[in-house]
């Protein structure tokens, strides 16, 4: 047997032999070289000197020259901020002097703009590119957490710390109040739609590997978004993924692991506090439920999560065509035991080109398989409130042996606080939920007339969502109904796109112009589909139903845009965009969305173009329309009829006939519009180390998709989706960017970003002489709103009373202002009192490189945003402690302030200001280069969520809608990563 595989292994051995002696006799030469200035013939410190394709290279120093070892056959890629890239091939020289050429415009770059491709110091709106060396670092389980706190005016927050969680987007706000406020996200020119699916409700976009990701482009005045029309009010996120390209093969892995810690959790008594208020405080029956243990439920209910990230893909030419593969491994444990996501991609696309390059293709598929086991949340208000001084089992047999409270019939209590260790270990939750993304694109240059360009996509998105969810018979939470055992699914969601348009690119040198004009065709269809099912008991008998469901929409548009730029120094873009939406009626269903944008680069004007440290100045203005007409059902504008479900039906006799019930519609609903002003200046200096932008923008929306009350006997619901009202927004956002330190040791850099917003309801009315009015939103706590809309003030202001306190600050229970003034405590003493929504945003970002040793950090801070403390009052109460006879419940540390016997459920003591600083990350990365010739090997060291500086109580002062009630805590993250290249 040991002959038989030394005979096997010898064939094995004799090639990797080979393979290491043909690395080892490659042929290699020591190249020295100088980079200077095109211009000034001054040599440069602080060049990159790259060999493509690896990360092996050098920087120059302070004499501007280099030493590099390489192969004969390689090519340098040489760069450094401030002038054009230089790619030059060795051939054998062992003597360089390369010439850069100074590129006075700042990172001009081609970015991706909507339906093309613009250079960045040629855009008119306000736009802004992040590429995959200034996302963040990390584990990173969904695309959009890639550009937290890197752009201004985008706000960003993960929904919770559950890995199965996913995210808010907000883009200079929001632009509505009850349609979507959601971005309009594109996919490597496919337009996806908003929302989740079976098994990944809220978190669509972690179907999306964010490795695959090359750079994310952010529209955010109407300028830039009108081209897309009736989905851009919110703005546009642009995700171009990684492609291959021409050059050798190259491979890339890399692992991640880490560990996930809990940090700040509900601030609750301590086991001795509690034992002390009850037997203090407590009655004789209180006082019998009491234990002797010392049970720290959360530490039974979290746990250190463990989590894993991987990567491969492998990039190059074969057979004349680029092409890119890569496959990626995510498994991530929550904080919360038993919750858990896994995901796995593939990626593969290939560029080939035809006809000397007149006719080039791309074709992209993208698959993910997500497989999710979902925590039962709940267990997070027990770990806070149940019991401290009873054990977590009970020693008995029944409810799987955990204790949990009974009546005298040994029945769990109906409404009581179930154990939260029982809540997780007997309840299996999971998912499977699959996509996959397709695109083909062609390009084809007109051999008559070069200059015109024809390009079509066809995009196709498809997911499939199902699910199973197991509670045992003996299990607590549904004691008396014999638990669950049922299935749920598949949801289908299907999504196709046509786009053609045409793209004539001209350079007018008798004028010194350059004219761009582009002029398409879309059509986007949509589908979602989910069958009937019984949610059943473990005996197989129906306890609920759910209706199978058939949504859809299609969306026709025709758009156009001209870019015209005269001597580079005025701009010029206009667009237009038509859309017809199947949510509307043929009376309201086509929308007009133009725009336009000027420029004036003043840099370039003889009375500024002298002066050396002026490396770019762009003085841009526009104005645009948008729609709106996500977030508000397909059939809203036609009568619908839903069938009744089992339990529902009217019996005639013998006979059980199902009924039909009318639905709410408004036949006359039409695009929710957006009305938006851009004043933009973009600067740079010193060849643009320093560098930046500001913006001053005002948008009006028009028609608002609300839903509001009805007036009575006009409709089939007391509320209605309409079109009424206006809301007006203003904002100011800066962004800078600097390289302090730049040399062969060191580099230094920095950015730097802020956003101030603020938004008004205008009106809210559906006829002009109405009374002004509140609609109460938001979150609620046992019927109680605690927000409202009411015209002339910001959304979402909570609605509260004035606490009033006694002469040592303690807060008098019952006891409120008399706002109005008519001698009366009652619901006309609400008044508004903030907003969840900041009027400050700020993002800053760092890196240090020394060497080979970079470390880098970004934080975020929110300013002015409040929170309502929704734990604090909910368990704040010494009425809280019992809310049956066979239980108690922790309280909050808060009833030791204030010694509220009941809940006050509108008292402004609870609404906290919530601004904040917190550190997101913290990377010390260090490049090894290559530790053999062709592989490269770079090692780094994060923690993520490092700190969080509040003066907010609560566990989190960044929850969404304001609100704070048993929030899934964000975890600390310790991780280690590891790259190889070759």
């Amino acid at each position: 047997m040991r002959k038989k595989i030394t005979k096997m292994m010898s064939p094995g051995i004799l090639i990797l032999l080979w393979c290491v002696t043909t690395m080892v006799n490659a042929q290699q030469l020591t190249v020295e070289g100088t980079v200077r200035d095109a211009k000034t013939g001054e040599t440069i410190p602080g060049a990159t000197v790259l060999i493509q394709g690896t990360t092996q290279g050098t920087v120059t120093d302070v004499n501007g020259s280099f030493i590099l070892n390489l192969n004969e056959s390689d090519v340098l890629r040489i760069s450094y901020i401030g002038y054009k890239t230089l790619e030059v091939p060795v051939n054998g020289q062992r003597k360089l002097v390369l010439e850069l050429e100074p590129d006075v415009i700042s990172f001009d770059e081609v970015v991706v703009i909507g339906y093309g491709q613009q250079r960045k110091g040629d855009l008119t709106g306000s736009v802004a590119n992040v590429n995959s060396k200034d996302f963040k670092k990390g584990i990173i389980s969904t695309p959009e957490q890639l550009i937290n706190g890197k752009v201004s005016g985008v706000q960003i927050m993960s929904n919770s710390g559950s890995p199965t969680s996913g995210s808010t987007i907000r883009i200079r706000g929001g632009a509505s109040l009850n349609a979507s406020n959601d971005p309009l996200i594109v996919l490597d020119g496919v337009p996806l739609e908003p929302g989740g699916i079976s098994g990944n409700s809220g978190n669509f976009l972690s179907l999306i590997n964010p490795n695959d990701i090359e750079s994310m482009t952010v529209l955010k005045d109407a300028s830039s978004t009108a081209i897309y029309g009736s989905r851009a009010s919110n703005g546009v996120i642009l995700i171009t993924t990684k492609k291959g390209s021409q050059g050798a093969l190259q491979i890339n892995a890399s692992t991640t692991h880490s560990l996930q810690v809990k940090t700040k959790l509900a601030d609750m008594l301590s086991t001795e506090e509690f034992r002390n208020v009850v037997e203090t405080q407590g009655s004789v029956a209180q006082k019998a439920l009491l234990g002797d243990y010392n049970t720290d439920w959360n530490d039974e209910i979290f746990k250190i999560a463990y989590g894993t990230d991987n990567n491969f893909s492998m990039s190059g030419t074969f057979k004349d065509i680029p092409f890119r593969f890569s496959t990626g491994y995510f498994n991530q444990d929550g904080i919360l035991k038993t919750d858990n996501v896994k995901r796995m991609t593939g990626n593969l696309s290939v560029s080939p080109s035809f006809f000397d390059e007149n006719l080039k293709l791309s074709v992209g598929i993208k698959g993910s398989l997500n497989k999710n086991r979902f925590a039962n949340t709940d267990a997070i208000w027990g770990g806070a409130t149940y019991n401290p001084t009873i054990p977590v089992y009970s020693g008995e047999n029944d409810f799987g042996g955990y204790n949990e409270a009974i009546d005298n019939n040994g029945i769990p209590v109906t409404s009581a606080v179930l154990n939260p260790v029982g809540l997780l270990k007997q309840n299996e939750s999971t998912s499977r939920v699959s996509r996959i993304i397709g695109n083909f694109d062609m390009d084809y240059i007109m051999p008559f007339l070069p200059e015109l360009k024809f390009h079509a996509t066809l995009g196709y998105d498809y997911a499939q969502g199902e699910g199973k969810v197991y509670v045992p018979e003996t299990a607590a939470q549904f004691y008396l109904s014999n638990g669950r055992d049922y299935e749920y699914g598949p949801e289908k969601k299907e999504n196709r796109l046509l786009t053609t348009y045409l793209n004539y690119n001209k350079d007018l040198e008798s004028i010194n112009s350059t004219l761009d004009v582009t002029a398409g065709y879309d059509y986007q269809y949509w589908k979602s589909t989910t069958p009937y099912y019984e949610e059943l008991n473990v005996l197989g008998e129906v306890q609920n139903s759910s209706a199978a469901t058939d949504q859809r929409h299609a969306l026709i548009s025709y758009y156009g845009r001209i870019n015209y730029s005269l001597a580079t120094k005025y701009m010029l873009t206009a667009t237009i965009r038509r859309d017809g939406t199947s949510r509307f009626s043929d009376a309201q269903r086509w929308g007009t969305f133009p725009s336009v944008a000027l420029a004036w680069r003043l840099s370039e004007e003889p009375f500024l173009s002298n002066l050396d440290i002026l490396s770019n100045l762009k003085l841009r203005g526009s104005y645009g329309v948008t729609g709106q007409q996500e977030g508000i059902g397909n059939y809203n504008y036609i009568p619908v009829y839903t069938i009744s479900q089992t339990g529902a039906q009217y019996i005639f006799g013998s006979d059980i006939i199902n009924t039909y019930r009318p639905e709410a519609y408004v036949a006359d609903l039409k695009w929710e519009t957006t009305k938006a002003w851009n004043y933009g200046l973009d600067f740079g200096f010193f060849n643009n180390r320093f560098s930046g932008s500001v913006d001053y923008y005002t948008r009006q929306t028009e028609d608002l998709l609300a839903t509001v009350p009805s007036p009575a006997g006009t409709n089939f619901d007391k509320n209605i989706l309409t079109n009424v009202g206006n809301v007006d927004s203003e904002g100011l956002e800066v962004s800078f960017n600097a390289i302090p330190v730049a040399n062969n040791d060191w580099t230094w850099e920095v950015s730097f970003n802020a956003a101030w917003q603020k938004q008004k309801i205008k009106n809210l009315s559906l006829s002009e002489d109405a009374e002004i009015t509140n609609t109460s939103v938001g979150p609620t706590i046992d019927s109680y709103y605690f927000q409202v809309l009411t015209e002339g003030y910001e959304p979402y202001m909570f609605y509260v009373y004035h606490q009033l306190y006694d002469e040592s600050g303690k807060p008098i229970e019952g006891a409120f202002a008399d706002v109005n003034n008519d001698g009366l405590i009652n619901s006309k003493d609400l008044y508004r009192y903030h907003s969840p929504t900041p009027d400050y945003i700020l993002g800053f970002s760092t890196s240090i490189r020394y060497k080979d040793w970079t470390l880098s950090t970004n934080l975020r801070a929110n300013i002015g945003n409040y929170v309502y403390n929704g734990m604090a009052m909910n368990t704040g109460a010494f009425g809280t402690m019992s809310y049956n006879a066979y239980q108690l419940n922790n309280l909050h540390s808060s009833y030791l302030e204030t010694g509220f016997q009941s809940r006050q459920y509108l008292s402004d003591y609870y609404v906290e200001n919530a601004s904040f600083l917190k550190m997101d990350n913290l990377v010390l990365d260090y490049n090894l280069g290559e530790i053999f010739p062709g592989f490269a090997v770079n090692a780094s060291a994060m923690v993520q969520n490092v700190f969080t500086i509040t003066e907010y109580t609560g566990v989190d002062p960044e929850v969404p809608n304001g609100m704070d009630l048993s929030f899934y805590p964000r975890p600390r993250i310790f991780s280690l990563s590891l790259g190889l290249q070759f």
